[in-house]
């Protein structure tokens, strides 16, 4: 009762010291059932004082039996204990009842057994995961998990950067994202993961935000799911799910049909939705990119950041028809291949209210006529206006009207403010359809007709910065 787990070892080495020296005795018999014993017992103690460290690990309330569910199968001779899953010990008669009474004098629950898993905290606490993930493929072309955890590592800190987050939580808590998966909590309860990972993260005094990303970085999990709430746990997510891209299309397992073993469908609308409900304005191409460069340059995976660039934006569409915005209006803004999911957002945005306006459909109207009209030139286009050669007065008033509302909504569209520009290029309805009226644009003089060419070129320049009006229907 007095001695501690490691005195009892100290007393069980000195017996067998002492039973060395007394060989073909009855005392060397007798030392060494004693040494048997204490060993049992010392095994006992330490297993109990784990338990005890366990226990106050792992008393973690609602969220783990949420995720678990109340018929969850549980492995066979395991019961719960409160918020504890517990299961037998394994062991001889003896050394089960010699844990049976350290436990009664712990005060733990379920006597004679044991809180499952006790030991995973060391996969976190002592630094193991490096060791126990270098051996861990994920994939035999895409390498080991510990892999995979720096390249996640070196995106996360590029993105934090780019996105005033803060790039040491996000690289930290790349390289711990992976860890619960090498506990056999994790692997007993693979619902878990992430759960387990903020858990060890905060039993091991890591940042709150850093424990928190470990959990969010499978948000969401599914259409309509909640996303991350913290900066660093969107930046896992994102980079996370970018890195599975780029790495399984470059292997050349892109989905076909139905057949999306890897999820990358899910994967790919969650980095829109973080990226777009998340508020983070950065630049899809840029991230594929990065993320392909931290591969083997062996699988080639920069020729896949268009493939999957496209991909990510075919997924787009479906999310916003799931919000009843028309195809046409995508198309529209597709058409400018806008490479900032939330900038096409607001593009979106802008070009839904636009339409609802009165000038809308001639102005829309009038775009398809210019374009149609650009197809013709067989040269290149003619983009600088000559003053000097706009002769007809709805030509003139066209062209003043342009130079003065230019001014007025560039700086709004680089601002990202596409509503308000397209409400002020709507009073462009009256000058083109004057000058659709009264002006001929293919005539024969090649001067006065390139001249009128540049002048809808310049117009058609001003409405392509925010959506291709042309494809919009009536």
């Amino acid at each position: 009762n007095a001695l501690p787990g490691a005195g009892l070892f100290h007393l069980d080495q000195a017996l067998r010291a002492i039973q060395q020296v007394s060989r073909g005795t009855l005392l060397h018999q007798q030392l060494g059932d004693l040494a048997q014993r204490v060993a049992h017992v010392a095994n006992a103690v330490e297993r109990a004082l784990e338990i005890r460290d366990a226990v106050a690990l792992l008393h973690l309330g609602g969220d783990v039996d949420h995720r678990l569910g109340a018929h969850h199968h549980v492995h066979p001779g395991a019961v719960r204990a409160g918020n504890f899953v517990v299961t037998p010990i394994s062991g001889n008669a003896r050394q089960d009842a010699d844990a049976q009474g350290i436990q009664q004098r712990l005060d733990l629950p379920q006597l004679a057994h044991q809180v499952v898993f006790a030991n995973d905290v060391d996969v976190v606490g002592r630094g193991e995961f490096g060791l126990h993930s270098a051996n861990d493929v994920i994939q035999q072309r895409l390498g080991t998990l510990a892999a995979k955890s720096e390249r996640v590592a070196t995106l996360a800190r590029f993105i934090a950067t780019h996105s005033n987050g803060n790039p040491d939580w996000a690289e930290r808590a790349a390289r711990l994202a992976k860890c619960d998966l090498m506990s056999q909590m994790v692997q007993e309860f693979p619902e878990l993961q992430g759960i387990m990972g903020r858990y060890y993260a905060l039993h091991d005094h890591e940042t709150a935000e850093v424990a928190q990303a470990l959990e969010e970085q499978y948000l969401p999990r599914f259409a309509g799911d909640r996303l991350p709430a913290s900066a660093t746990g969107r930046t896992l997510a994102l980079a996370d799910r970018i890195d599975t891209l780029v790495g399984i299309f470059a292997i050349g397992q892109a989905p076909s049909g139905a057949k999306d073993p890897f999820a990358l469908r899910r994967a790919a609308l969650g980095v829109l939705r973080i990226l777009i409900e998340g508020q983070l304005d950065l630049d899809l191409e840029k991230l594929l990119e990065q993320a392909a460069a931290a591969f083997d340059p062996a699988l080639r995976t920069r020729q896949a950041v268009a493939t999957v660039f496209d991909f990510i934006m075919e997924r787009l569409r479906g999310y916003y028809l799931d919000r009843d915005v028309r195809p046409d209006t995508f198309e529209a803004v597709l058409g400018c291949r806008p490479v900032r999911p939330l900038d096409f957002d607001r593009r979106i945005d802008a070009v839904q209210i636009f339409r609802a306006r009165p000038e809308a459909a001639s102005l829309a109207a009038a775009n398809k006529r210019i374009r149609n009209l650009l197809k013709k030139v067989d040269a290149v286009l003619p983009f600088e206006v000559r003053p000097d050669l706009l002769v007809e007065e709805a030509e003139q008033a066209l062209a003043g009207r342009l130079v003065e509302l230019s001014s007025e909504v560039l700086p709004l569209m680089e601002r990202g403010l596409y509503d308000e520009a397209l409400g002020r290029l709507a009073a462009l309805r009256e000058p083109v359809d004057a000058f659709f009226d009264q002006v001929l644009v293919l005539t024969e003089d090649a001067a006065l007709r390139d001249n009128r060419i540049a002048l809808l070129n310049e117009l058609s320049s001003l409405f392509l910065r925010v959506a291709d009006f042309s494809r919009l229907q009536d």
